[in-house]
């Protein structure tokens, strides 16, 4: 079963297109870094899986039903906002206790473990706890919950180092012990590469880039030798950044096959070096584009 299944997906607000002609499939069962600059449609596609919104044009199907479409359907995914949302006049009891009222698989065993690991005092109001501990104490809800697919959105966004850290063990033990989805949305690529193995890079509400992350690496390579024009390179190359020097050229590819030029070196690339090739190709394409436009306009 796929976690996520779009197609031709689409959401806009007023005359803007949050969301354009989004298609993609996330496979049940992995751990999916969401990756893009602001206002590429990371947090509308979230909200769209989760149900919050409905979309303007397309299909979205997550773990085989309409998101939101009935109480089964609610249950069987977990969503955690940015601002990791608890209710400050409510003590972290009370927020165990509600969760068991909306919840009916709700873990109560796991959510009392877990407050107690993280020394969370259930008496304490969550107005009074600290944003590291606001953030675990709302992935606690969304875990106990048991859901299928677990949604976060910039989770960690707003953490010091040290919460961020333990946010994310508390994710892999979770990701270590249960049979859960997970999507995370974050700017942090260096957090997503401690914990996912599959990514999806949107920018400008479209996919630039989605699929497992050992195979996108293995596929992609930073190559360095004496100064070339790229449209050179062989079928089966194809060149997602370059940069030149005046003797050197450096180009980032994605090839189907091993590269056999011996004036070229080949090195691999991080996670990190991978997104950021592909948001600097999307950035500089749409400022082409832009500067087509306005040559035609005048």
């Amino acid at each position: 079963m796929t976690a996520v299944q779009a197609t031709g997906l689409g959401k806009r607000y007023g005359r803007r297109w949050a969301l354009s002609d989004c298609t993609l499939s996330i496979p049940s069962g992995r751990v999916v870094g969401l990756v893009g600059p602001n206002g590429a449609g990371k947090t509308t596609l979230l909200h769209l899986a989760s149900g919050l919104i409905e979309p303007t044009s397309g299909q979205i199907d997550v773990l085989g039903d309409q998101p939101g479409s009935a109480p089964d359907a609610l249950a069987r995914v977990g969503f955690l906002a940015q601002e990791s949302p608890v209710y400050a006049r409510l003590t972290v009891a009370q927020h165990l206790q509600m969760g068991r009222w909306l919840n009916p698989a709700w873990d109560d065993g796991f959510a009392a473990r877990r407050l107690d690991e993280l020394d969370l005092d259930p008496r304490r109001r969550a107005g009074t706890l600290s944003g590291g501990q606001r953030a675990q104490l709302a992935l606690t809800l969304a875990v106990a919950k048991r859901p299928e697919l677990l949604l976060l959105d910039e989770p960690v966004a707003s953490l010091d180092p040290l919460a961020r850290r333990d946010f994310l063990s508390t994710l892999m033990e979770v990701v270590a012990t249960r049979e859960v989805s997970i999507v995370l949305s974050s700017h942090l690529i260096a957090d997503l590469e401690r914990v996912c193995d599959y990514l999806v890079v949107l920018v400008a509400g479209r996919v630039a880039l989605v699929g497992d992350v050992e195979e996108l690496l293995a596929a992609h390579c930073r190559l360095s030798g004496p100064r070339r024009d790229a449209a050179d390179l062989p079928a089966g190359q194809i060149v997602i950044e370059a940069s030149h020097v005046d003797r050197q050229s450096t180009l980032i590819v994605r090839t189907d096959g091993p590269v056999l030029d011996p004036a070229w070196s080949v090195t691999p690339l991080t996670l990190e070096d991978l997104v950021l090739a592909y948001l600097r190709r999307a950035r500089d394409d749409g400022a082409e584009r832009s500067s087509d436009a306005l040559a035609v306009s005048r």
